[in-house]
């Protein structure tokens, strides 16, 4: 979630997800956020990929500082049957009190906010006591995938709208004072490839 508008990589990116999200990351967003109950704020919601799942939520605030994916978004507001909000706000600074939110959903936003510790200690502030946190993120994994990834991260964040391949998500989530719930680590394959390591998670504050 890097700061400016990204035109063609918006119009890109649910073409390029696409086999990706019917194979791999549409179950699993399913099984994340569906249950997710009371006010949500979707961190990061890019095109609204997360907006056909949510069924319990009282609310659900979708977050979008990206203007190009915002606008596409919107396009995909219909597809929620909650409640739902659209803001611009970015996860540096989320519009809410402290302690007011219920449950804080990142997938694949961390590996492009400038500063995730900022981005999760903001979630672990909104979320009240015993609230939830949910990821999908890519992530550097281990072995000879991740001194590669390491390695190309700069030349990738430049192409790829600030997103970063050598973020370690579980360990920030742990990092930020979050209790640590479910992991499921899984390749997005190939599982070498640039985005091929990839982890869902479940925390409470």
């Amino acid at each position: 979630m890097s700061t400016g508008e990204h035109r063609i990589f918006a119009a890109l990116y649910d073409r390029v997800l696409d086999p990706v999200e019917r194979r791999v990351l549409g179950p699993r967003r399913a099984a994340l956020v569906g249950d997710l109950t009371g006010r949500v704020l979707d961190v990061g919601a890019g095109t609204g990929a997360n907006l056909p799942y949510y069924r319990a939520a009282d609310e659900v605030i979708a977050l979008e500082p990206d203007p190009a994916m915002r606008r596409r978004l919107d396009d995909r507001a219909a597809a929620c049957a909650v409640p739902l909000t659209v803001s611009g706000a970015g996860a540096d600074a989320l519009p809410a009190a402290d302690g007011s939110v219920d449950a804080v959903v990142f997938t694949l936003v961390l590996c492009t906010v400038p500063d995730p510790a900022r981005a999760l200690a903001e979630a672990h502030r909104v979320l009240r006591p015993g609230g939830r946190l949910v990821a999908i993120e890519h992530v550097v994994g281990h072995g000879r995938p991740a001194t590669w990834r390491r390695r190309l991260a700069p030349l990738w964040e430049r192409m790829a709208a600030g997103c970063r391949l050598d973020r370690d998500t579980e360990a920030a989530v742990t990092a930020a004072g979050f209790v640590p719930g479910t992991v499921e680590r899984f390749p997005a394959a190939p599982s070498w490839g640039p985005i091929g390591a990839m982890v869902a998670l479940t925390a409470t504050r």
